[in-house]
């Protein structure tokens, strides 16, 4: 299963390079007020790539650190006592009554 997972990310690596390689022409980007950024296709999609990564961590973090406080509020479950033993029917039914 190792070395499954190697191949597939050896793959996955060469087939992004080779994506990479392929898209290395300059593409202008027109941006608000009359900005424009040059670069290549592929840093391009990687800026986009980390944005959208980033925002969405921003988005989620009140959510999971909410979630932390609560479970560290929480406190800690106490162990389900057992009940008390009782006694099988063929013990008893085969000990004499007291007194006897």
């Amino acid at each position: 299963m190792k070395y499954l997972t190697w191949l597939l990310n050896a793959a996955i690596f060469f087939v992004l390079f080779a994506f990479a390689l392929n898209n290395q022409d300059t593409v202008t980007m027109h941006l608000f007020f009359g900005a424009r950024w040059q670069a290549p296709l592929v840093l391009i999609l990687l800026c986009a790539l980390l944005l959208g990564v980033v925002l969405g961590v921003v988005v989620m973090l009140p959510l999971w650190l909410r979630a932390r406080r609560r479970s560290a509020a929480r406190p800690a479950t106490a162990p389900i006592p057992l009940p008390p033993a009782v006694p099988d029917a063929v013990s008893t039914a085969s000990r004499p009554p007291n007194g006897t």
